[in-house]
Parts: C-alpha cells; sequence; structure tokens
C-alpha cells in the first residue's frame, strides 16, 4: 500500500521490486487517505490534490507492469460519487478500486467491466488483424478510424478481461 509522502516519491523504487520474482509483488494499492492525511492534501470532489500522485502511481505500476488499486471512496452511501471517483480511477489507468462496503461492488464492477461497445470494438479489432491480407499491416482502418497494432494489444487485454470475470 502506498500510504505515505515517502513511499509516494519512492513510488517507482517500490514497484521496481516486481522486477524480482521473489519479491511476489503484484500489485500497487494507493491509500489516499492516509497519504491526505500526511501531506494535509483536502480530499475534494475530482481529488485534484491527488491527481499527480495518482498518476505517478499508474506510471509505475505499468513501467514495472503490475497492476494497481485505486483507493477507497469513503462515503458508501453516495453512490454517484463513488460512480464519479471509480471512472476518474479507470480514466487515469486503474485496475480496480478498493471497497469499504458491499454496496460498492457492484457499481465498481460496472465502472471497472469493459463495456458492450468496447467487447464488440475489441473483437472487431482483432478479427481485421487476423485476415491474412492484414497479417504483415501495422496500421488498418476500421470505421474510418486508424487502428495501430497497439489497439490490437488493447483488445486482446479487453477479452481477457471479460474472460477473466466470466
Amino acid at each position: 500500500m502506498i500510504e505515505t509522502p515517502r513511499a509516494v516519491l519512492d513510488i517507482e523504487k517500490i514497484a521496481s521490486a516486481a522486477d524480482d520474482r521473489a519479491s511476489r509483488l503484484e500489485v500497487l494499492v494507493l491509500g489516499p487517505n492516509d497519504i491526505a492525511k500526511s501531506t494535509r492534501a483536502r480530499l475534494t470532489p475530482g481529488r485534484p490534490a491527488l491527481l499527480s500522485w495518482l498518476s505517478a502511481g499508474v506510471l509505475a505500476a505499468r513501467v514495472h507492469n503490475i497492476e494497481i488499486i485505486d483507493g477507497i471512496y469513503n462515503d458508501f452511501n453516495d453512490l454517484d460519487g463513488l460512480r464519479r471517483e471509480a471512472a476518474q480511477g479507470r480514466d487515469f489507468g486503474f485496475d480496480g478500486k478498493m471497497l469499504i462496503h458491499p454496496g460498492q461492488i457492484g457499481a465498481v464492477n460496472e465502472i471497472f467491466a469493459p463495456s458492450a461497445e468496447e467487447v464488440d470494438f475489441a473483437r472487431r479489432i482483432i478479427a481485421v488483424f487476423d485476415e491474412p491480407e492484414n497479417a504483415d499491416k501495422g496500421v488498418v482502418q476500421i470505421d474510418g478510424k486508424m487502428v495501430e497494432r497497439l489497439h490490437l494489444d488493447i483488445a486482446r487485454r479487453t477479452l481477457q478481461l471479460v474472460e477473466a470475470s466470466g
């Protein structure tokens, strides 16, 4: 868990432990309540005071190929606020969100799960790149959009998430 100013400053160093398989580090979890307390930052809607720290965590996790989970949303009676914050975390690149109440599970699962449209487009990307005439292409066009091989990797991950979630 990343919960202190020191941990935030050293987040890449902490994440680098994952490079050593013996460390068994597979995921980072950001603790915004503890970070806010330690830094005297205010936890306000949109979390503007924490945005750079959240971004640093995602970057460190990606550099070392591990998952990262966003911290809790305190007001478990405010599902709209939870949805906004979970969507923000998803858009930042977090892999999930910690929860403090069973009533939060459905909303967070919905936010972090790929939408039907994303799943459909992922399948289309894979199908286009699987066509023999596209085997050596780095870029194809789908519905007037440029789609690169990096989008193929994203599409595969999207379908892996769907498969993992059942």
